[in-house]
């Protein structure tokens, strides 16, 4: 049988897994580690470098060196989100036609499907060369709050780098996955997944295998990447009060502070004090200036306690769509690098009123988890383990006036379908217009359009008298497809929910045609896999 990995493809960093036996073990990457740095660069010589090697270009080379791809990938160019992030990047994000995201590096436009690509294809080849064999499929872990179309972006990077995705998981029900098969115990579980750009709240129950998602909740926009640039901005508001000099107009400068930044907040979680001395950081007309300055734990935990408040206001919210109070948890398991931080534990283990659990390393336990889920799915553990999650998301329709009706409830677990009849607003109407919608506000305006097609063909009638049935289904991996049926007529029209944004067929064909010239050695930009 074809060997089969599972990827947690991380904000900061990724990993690679399989199991050996049932049990499941980290791949190494190239340089021997266990994870790999999410960072592509493209060199001035045309080189393409993924991991540790792009990291290392980052100062030098930040306008071509993209990281933090994951916060991109299936998000709007002009999303309140993009506006914020694009600030704090030294490479440069553009628009594109349809409203996307494009990334200008190495003197060309790239989508962050493609990035994200690189990063997949250089796990995959380090899965490969462990393995010995070629590696054709693998379970990709997403956050929980990841929506359609961050999902479908996220299988569309695979599909560039020749490698598909028999499913998406939950990354705090991969990390569930990983625990429970490691303690075999039953229980109500709390996973805490804080990482380099998300969080993730998840609420589940094992039993005898079985490993029931009974809510999730999350922000996929607060990470670590946060607490960094809690700590980018105090240091370039100290600059200036200083040296009236604005640090943040310097790329350079500003990828030295944000290596600094992430390097004391590292420091901190493990000593109550670190200095950040950054020599020669700009120069003016009165010569060089510098930064030096002692920072300590207490003060980055005053700067960065109302991120970690968030995130419990969030677990609150999970734990009352579960209907279950924080005591009944019976363990905690914290995931992402993020989570050992010191105030993070401390927090967390005050708000659950339990130590979290510690095993498993917080860096590893997803991609462990996505193994597991491999292997369930090619039948090597069907009998030990079952897993049911749930939607993260309400989904439904736009309604006349503008309002928003509700087909699949928020946490109901997938795979679902549910239909739902309509009508016609309007004497002899012909066509209904079905307007698809993610989220929770009663108004459509406050939702995420998914997609919008017309139903046509219907027999001329009395407003209210036609009887359209809308069939939602959700697929294992979270994705959703619609269809329509005219009850009067007794004809059905299918209709498969396309994302409104994204990458459409013929563009993911040109990029992987693309590609395969990359590899072959027939493309002018060739570069490393």
């Amino acid at each position: 049988m074809a060997e089969l990995i599972g990827i947690d493809l991380g904000t900061t960093y990724s990993c690679v897994a399989c199991l050996n036996g049932d049990r499941p073990e980290i791949i190494p990457n190239l340089e021997g580690n266990n994870t790999t740095p999410s960072v592509v660069s493209f060199t001035a010589s045309g080189e393409r470098l993924v991991g540790l090697p792009a990291l290392r270009q980052a100062v030098t080379n930040p306008q071509n060196t993209v990281y933090s791809v994951k916060r991109l990938i299936g998000k709007k160019f002009n999303s309140p989100e993009m506006e914020l992030i694009r600030q704090k990047l030294p490479y440069k994000i553009l628009e594109a036609a349809n409203g996307d995201i494009l990334i200008e590096a190495g003197g060309r436009l790239y989508t962050p499907q493609e990035i994200s690509s690189y990063l997949i294809g250089y796990l995959k080849g380090c899965a490969e060369a462990f393995l010995g064999t070629e590696i054709k499929q693998a379970v990709i872990t997403v956050p929980a709050y990841f929506n359609d179309h961050q999902r479908q972006a996220t299988k569309d990077a695979a599909a560039i780098c020749g490698l598909e995705v028999i499913r998406i998981i939950n990354e705090p029900t991969a990390a569930s996955l990983a625990y429970g098969l490691d303690s075999r115990k039953n229980g109500l579980l709390a996973v805490y997944d804080l990482g380099g750009g998300t969080f993730d709240i998840t609420i589940l129950e094992i039993n005898d295998g079985v490993f029931h998602v009974l809510s999730t909740s999350g922000d996929t926009f607060l990470g670590g990447d946060d607490f960094d640039n809690c700590l980018i901005n105090f240091l370039l508001e100290e600059f200036w009060r200083e040296n009236q000099v604005d640090l943040a107009q310097d790329k350079f400068a500003l990828q030295r502070l944000k290596e600094a930044a992430e390097k004391a907040k590292r420091e901190l979680s493990f000593t109550t004090e670190t200095e950040i001395n950054l020599p020669f950081i700009t120069s003016t007309d009165h010569g060089s200036l510098h930064i030096k300055k002692k920072i300590s734990r207490s003060y980055l935990e005053r700067l960065t306690g109302n991120l970690v408040d968030k995130t419990l206001a969030i677990s609150q919210q999970a734990l009352a769509e579960a209907k279950i109070e924080p005591a009944r948890i019976d363990e905690v398991i914290l995931v992402g690098g993020q989570t050992r931080m010191p105030l993070v534990k401390q927090k967390v283990t005050e708000f659950f009123g339990r130590t979290p659990a510690a095993r498993i390393n917080p860096d590893e336990i997803v991609a462990m988890g996505a193994a597991i889920q491999a292997k369930m799915i090619n039948g090597s553990l069907y009998n030990l383990v079952l897993l049911l999650d749930v939607t993260p998301f309400s989904l439904g329709l736009e309604t006349e006036n503008g309002g928003f009706e509700k087909i699949i409830e928020k946490n109901t677990t997938i795979p679902a379908r549910k239909t739902m009849s309509f009508t016609t607003v309007e004497n002899n109407q012909r066509r209904v217009k079905i307007h698809v919608l993610q989220g929770e506000s009663l108004r459509a305006e406050g939702n995420k359009s998914l997609a919008t097609f017309d139903l046509v063909g219907i027999d001329p009638a009395p407003a209210g008298v036609p009887q359209i049935d809308v069939t939602f289904e959700i697929d294992a991996d979270g994705l959703l497809k619609v269809t329509a049926r005219d009850i009067n007529t007794g004809c059905e029209q299918k209709v498969v929910v396309k994302p409104a944004a994204g990458l459409l067929p013929e563009q993911l064909q040109e990029i992987i045609d693309r590609r395969k010239k990359e590899v072959t050695g027939t493309d002018d930009k060739q570069g490393l896999l």
